[in-house]
């Protein structure tokens, strides 16, 4: 280490906290909003896996789809990189600089300032909030930016030999095949010549002496599919800084992993896993830290391990973790018990941590158990791979992969077990499957982003704005219609007929959206032309579109309407929306608070809750969640929603959902009163859906089916109000007709029913019995009443109508002791189908098999081969009519 750098040490400016803190409050003071971080799943974004950059959730705001609200904007985006295009995850742990999760920090200009202003923003954070001295920074820029080079020459004062030519595409930005794009400048910090390295663009530019830290991309022009390139009418500035790397150059260390929160989560798992880092662990240490990192976000945002898509990639990432975890010793759930070190090292920034912190704590714990049974399969799969393998043998690529995709066992693990034994792993065979799986995982990649955000809609909300919604007190008001969308496209007329979705300045039509679904109704316009409404939904974040038909008439855009809901669906809607809230904080309440939302649906006849919990409820379980919900609605207390800011609401109490990205304001849902007393609310939640003015309003509820739905993840489903009454009203017309044909009252019926079962399964045994005594003492198809002796070998030969299969052992057992010295043969029959067992005594398996026995008899009647051993076997057919004739054959086998 140089004596420069000797001098940054870890404080508290230059640890990730001081580091992040300072970069967001310097573009703040300079006129900057600083943006919270958008959720690791991108919102209205179908191309991407995760959020992999820090410009993605201004990606509208670029390709001018949205019109930005602040012009100047600053933000620390979280950033996952381990699934499609974007994966470093098996580099992570043995690299200086990879991760899974990382943060961006960045600025962004749209439109307002560009190239001068964002150099001198870049050159006063590096050398002045930050300290860096000027002779250990070079800089880049696109060979053909001589605007960019001049600049920094002006602004820095850098000379030539600082500001580095470079002629590809590495210092050329695009955001697709077409659309924005422009050149790069980066910033280079020079660790010294006691490094290995060259500057960028030189033959040692992969070394480690120069360091990428900050990289400017200045979006200037339009590219056209035909190649050609104009200028954009308003350039813009997309900036990344890695948080990591910066921390690591303040904090004089050349590996991101020695900077301050690695090293504490580092020292954290040292002592849960009672290892203290060494040259050979260290990288276990290192795996285990990152994928703790990336891991927890991806839970707090609401993603859950599974095995596609993104809870696949979460899969892999923990899996991976776990299994370094494995190789540090432990063979129980461990990694979870790191969350807490987590949250204390970067809690106070992102706060959605702290709130997920049960479900973090749980998802981790249960997928760890999953996984240390999963490795003892692997282990047992790879011991029976290689049984047959000796000494310089070599174990097949597709085995090798197969363990790594199915197990979790990257190939160096494999490696690793087999070292021992002198075997190696065909490593090209292993490339090759690997590079398939990609190919496969990206052809078959699709993205699940939000819909909806298309052009258009922007350029609806442009024009118009966003849609009035006066749903949550009104059910009928007047609008304007601003937007007729037929089949894509913007039109000026609805003729009777037509299929369209319409736009009004304002609605008491609700959008689906949080699982509730949208309104329908009708929509009158003056004249007498209809339109009936099949289907709301949100477009652009907040612009209503009434989706539907022309009933009668004719419409033009400005035409003055009255629209009117369908008022009995939403109310039953209203009731089953409720309910999935309180719903929520009884399942939290009865089995802990790692339970949070995972999703719902809300209908008018139904709703469906889907929530993060492992195992089966139980209907002791079920049943007092059922009697918590409608104990709270029998308070019949009013139900309060307030506007707050998104922060205050969750500090005052309310429970936001995960993965969700909130506005400026937010409803607050207060509803009931604690059961425990108090004047607590019973439940208090964020949600922007219409619900009841009372809980009494939702009448009753009712649970009528418990299911999973992905590992983790239970449903529950239920009724409320009306239906729930039909619904239990069912149950008792079903409970009264059993009572009926029982000649019971419904309260004995069970009792009753209890005695039933008793008297079948006394009776079961009495018919089993007399049926084995039977088969014993009388024979049939030809067989004599006892025993006959062939070629001085006794046969007992039965066929056993309506004896159970699995009793004819025990007949076999009995017929060797009543022979002493023979041979017996049963067949069952039973549904048409025959069961077939031959037995031989001890004395004479030297010269008789039962196998050969019973392969004679099963081909007689219809079956295929038989198994068992010389004195006992078994098999079955089809064709239990044959019964007889696999008697015969088996007489005429001892006849020889």
């Amino acid at each position: 280490m140089s004596d420069t750098t000797a001098s940054f040490k870890a404080n508290s400016s230059n640890s990730v906290n001081g580091v992040r803190s300072q970069f967001l409050e310097y573009f703040n003071s300079n006129g900057h909003a600083v943006i919270p971080s958008a959720p690791l799943v991108p919102q209205g974004d179908a191309t991407l896996l995760f959020v992999n950059a820090g410009m993605v959730p201004f990606k509208n705001l670029f390709t001018g789809a949205e019109t930005p609200s602040n012009l100047r904007a600053t933000s620390s985006q979280k950033c996952v990189r381990a699934g499609g295009k974007h994966n470093d995850l098996d580099n992570v742990g043995y690299t200086a600089r990879h991760h899974t999760f990382f943060e961006m920090l960045g600025n962004f200009s749209f439109g307002d300032y560009f190239k001068a202003q964002a150099i001198e923003h870049a050159w006063n954070v590096v050398t002045k909030v930050f300290g860096l001295p000027v002779e250990k920074l070079v800089v880049t820029v696109y060979s053909e930016d001589e605007e960019a080079a001049a600049l920094w020459k002006k602004i820095a004062g850098l000379p030539d030999s600082k500001i580095i030519r470079i002629s590809t595409s590495d210092n050329f930005w695009s955001m697709g095949d077409t659309g924005p794009c422009g050149p790069c400048s980066e910033i280079f910090y020079d660790h010294g010549p006691d490094v290995w390295g060259g500057p960028p663009g030189s033959p040692e530019e992969d070394g480690d002496r120069f360091i990428e830290i900050w990289n400017l991309v200045f979006m200037q022009f339009d590219q056209s599919s035909d190649g050609s390139r104009v200028n954009l009418p308003k350039p813009s500035i997309d900036t990344g800084m890695g948080l990591e790397r910066m921390a690591a150059v303040l904090q004089g260390v050349h590996n991101n992993y020695e900077i301050d929160l690695f090293q504490n989560l580092i020292a954290a798992e040292e002592d849960i896993y009672k290892q203290k880092s060494n040259a050979e662990n260290i990288g276990s240490l290192r795996v285990i830290s990152d994928h703790l990192r990336s891991s927890a976000f991806l839970i707090a945002d609401g993603v859950t391990p599974s095995n596609e898509g993104r809870g696949y990639v979460l899969r892999r990432i923990m899996r991976r973790a776990m299994r370094h975890g494995h190789l540090l010793g432990s063979d129980q759930p461990t990694m979870h018990k790191l969350v807490p070190a987590l949250i204390g090292e970067m809690g106070a920034a992102y706060p959605e941590l702290a709130r997920a912190q049960a479900a973090i704590i749980n998802t981790l714990e249960q997928e760890e158990g999953r996984f240390q049974r999963t490795l003892g399969r692997g282990l047992a799969l790879l011991e029976d791979a290689t049984s047959s393998l000796s000494k310089g043998d070599v174990l097949p690529g597709e085995t090798a992969f197969k363990l790594y995709d199915t197990f979790g066992f990257p190939v160096d693990l494999t490696q690793d077990v087999l070292r021992s034994k002198g075997i190696e792993v065909d490593e090209a065979g292993f490339a090759a499957s690997m590079k398939e799986q990609r190919e496969n995982s990206q052809a078959s990649w699709q993205g699940t982003g939000d819909s909806g955000a298309s052009k258009i809609w922007f350029q609806v909300r442009d024009a118009h704005g966003a849609t009035e919604f006066l749903g949550y007190s009104d059910e009928t008001s007047e609008g304007v219609l601003k937007g007729i969308i037929v089949d894509g496209e913007m039109a000026q007329e609805l003729r009777e007929g037509d299929k369209a979705e319409l736009v009004f300045d304002k609605t008491p039509f609700y959008g689906e959206s949080g699982g509730q679904a949208g309104d329908r109704g009708e929509v009158r316009f003056a004249g007498g032309a209809v339109f009936r409404v099949l289907d709301t939904q949100k477009r652009a974040g907040d612009v209503f579109a009434h989706i539907g038909e022309m009933v009668t008439g004719d419409v033009k855009v400005d035409a003055k309407a009255l629209m009117e809901i369908d008022s009995v669906r939403r109310s039953n809607i209203k009731a089953n929306h409720s309910a999935t809230h309180i719903l929520h904080a009884a399942l939290r309440n009865n089995l802990g608070d790692h339970v949070t939302q995972k999703g719902s649906l809300v209908e008018e006849d139904k709703l469906r809750f889907d929530f993060s919990h492992s195992g089966t409820l139980s209907q002791i379980e079920l049943d007092k969640i059922e009697a918590e919900v409608n104990a709270v609605i029998r308070q019949n207390n009013e139900v309060s929603t307030r506007e707050m800011a998104p922060e205050a609401a969750i500090e005052a109490g309310a429970m936001a959902l995960f993965g969700e990205k909130y506005g400026d304001s937010v409803r607050v849902l207060a509803m009931g009163e604690a059961l425990e007393g108090g004047d607590k609310a019973y439940s208090v939640e964020l949600c922007g859906g219409v619900h009841v003015k009372r809980t009494g309003d939702i009448a009753v509820f009712a649970i009528t089916n418990e299911s999973g739905v992905s590992a983790g993840v239970r449903r529950i489903e239920a009724v409320t109000g009306a239906a729930a009454l039909e619904f239990l009203k069912g149950k008792v017309a079903i409970a009264r007709s059993i009572a009926d044909s029982l000649k019971s009252t419904i309260e004995n019926a069970p009792s009753r029913v209890l005695a039933l079962q008793e008297q079948k399964r006394a009776l079961e045994n009495e018919l089993s019995a007399a049926k084995k005594k039977l088969a014993m003492g009388a024979g049939s198809g030809g067989a004599a009443e006892g025993p006959e002796e062939i070629n001085g070998v006794k046969l007992l030969a039965r066929i056993a109508e309506g004896v159970p299969a699995k009793d004819l052992r025990g007949l076999i057992d009995d017929a060797k002791k009543q022979l002493g010295s023979g041979v017996a043969v049963f067949i069952a029959v039973n549904d048409g189908k025959a069961a077939v067992a031959t037995g031989v005594t001890k004395d004479l398996t030297d010269k008789i098999s039962a196998v050969d026995l019973v392969k004679l008899a099963a081909e007689c009647v219809g079956g295929k081969g038989g198994g068992g051993r010389p004195d006992m076997a078994q098999a079955g057919g089809p064709d239990g009519a044959k019964a007889a004739e696999a008697v015969e054959a088996v007489r005429a086998f001892l006849k020889g």
